[in-house]
């Protein structure tokens, strides 16, 4: 029997560096984004029905759209970033 909870084959199994609950904790996707991630990653391997998790897909990233339309995010500027907070 499969796992159907903890780490499904479905978002790529507990092996998988790239499985769809690593990816979103790892880039701190938070909720609508990371179903974005989840329902792309398991389009056709959950059920062979690909449109449905795209349609899904769309749904969050169209909430996540609007929510943002509603309360953007601050823009940081780059010279508004500290030294010792840069990535390069």
């Amino acid at each position: 029997m499969t796992e159907k909870v903890d780490h499904p084959d479905h978002y790529g199994g507990k092996e998988n560096i790239y499985e769809a609950i690593k990816v979103i904790e790892a880039w701190d996707l938070g909720f609508h984004l990371g179903n974005v991630v989840k329902y792309i990653s398991r389009a056709g391997k959950k059920t062979k029905n690909t449109n449905e998790d795209l349609r899904k897909a769309k749904w969050y990233l169209e909430r996540y759209l609007l929510s943002e339309e509603e309360t953007p995010m601050k823009e940081v500027k780059f010279e508004d970033v500290p030294d010792n907070e840069m990535c390069f």
